[in-house]
């Protein structure tokens, strides 16, 4: 089997760095063609004119990209810190919870923050706090929002489904050859690779089964709003992980509702952009008092 692998794949030459596959549909930097040259003027603000060769300025906008006009062609995700990405980040957060706040009752979205055991441990390691503790002041401290939940729940949901899929599969093996092995598929940053790198022969293999994060935003705004008589549109997701592909994968049309045009993850935050939060609010979380933790 590992002889049908690319040589990245093999552990004899483990190589996981991605070469760029195309050009990327919205580059930082556009080389225009057939134009007389101009220059580039840098202000004390930082804002960018372009000097044309009568000496007429023009103000440049900044490069802004959304993750769905990103294909991850060469990783620029999380590699590339100059590319601006909207709608996923603290930035964002910050702004959906000052409008909603403003918002008349009647048009206030339910905002539901969803904290992922890896960025809970990040955060109890740097705070010197025990888990418990932590999980408990950062529900006091994210109580802007409506519920805090933590996404164990969801990762076992996935697990399970995985060996039920993986028995299927078994069984499968006779009459299907792509039924084995089966590749796990919670690694966003994973799934770019094989996509762009293997497409077709290796996608039959990856496992179909949810990611917790995407598992947990199917249980938002699904079940838990069924339990609160809403429409899934009526809820902000947020999420907090330990990945930046994390945002990658929340923005997948995949996991789009077209019927009520909302996403199951409607924001990504990370455990960086946690503590941007905290530095922001000039809180320390262990000067936090601790709150009881939220249910489904």
């Amino acid at each position: 089997m590992a002889a049908r692998f690319s040589g990245v794949l093999q552990l004899t030459e483990l190589d996981d760095f991605i070469a760029p596959s195309q050009e990327c549909i919205k580059p930082v930097k556009v080389e225009k063609t057939g134009k007389a040259a101009a220059k580039i003027r840098i202000e004390a603000d930082g804002s960018y004119f372009q000097v044309n060769q009568d000496g007429e300025a023009q103000k440049l906008e900044k490069a802004k990209i959304t993750l769905n006009d990103c294909l991850a062609c060469s990783g620029c995700i999380t590699s590339a810190e100059s590319v601006l990405i909207s709608q996923q980040s603290h930035e964002e957060l910050c702004k959906v919870l000052a409008l909603n706040k403003a918002a008349a009752a009647q048009e206030q979205k339910v905002v539901v923050v969803s904290v992922s055991p890896q960025s809970r441990a990040s955060l109890a390691a740097r705070c010197k706090l025990g888990l418990l503790q932590t999980a408990q002041r950062l529900t006091t401290f994210l109580k802007s929002v409506h519920y805090v939940f933590d996404t164990t729940f969801s990762r076992n949901f996935s697990l399970l489904e995985s060996q039920r899929e993986f028995v299927r599969r078994f069984h499968q093996q006779a009459e299907d050859k792509k039924a084995l092995p089966m590749l796990a598929s919670a690694c966003p940053g994973w799934i770019c690779y094989a996509e762009k790198t293997h497409g077709s022969f290796i996608i039959p293999h990856i496992s179909t089964t949810k990611s917790p994060q995407q598992v947990m935003g199917s249980l938002v705004k699904g079940y838990f709003a069924e339990q609160k008589h809403l429409s899934p549109d009526r809820i902000y997701h947020v999420t907090v992980m330990p990945c930046y592909d994390k945002k990658l994968e929340a923005s997948r049309p995949d996991f789009f509702n077209q019927e009520y045009q909302t996403r199951d993850v409607d924001c990504v935050i990370t455990t960086g952009e946690v503590l941007k939060l905290l530095e922001q609010e000039g809180v320390s979380l262990a000067d936090v008092d601790p709150a009881p933790l939220d249910t489904m």
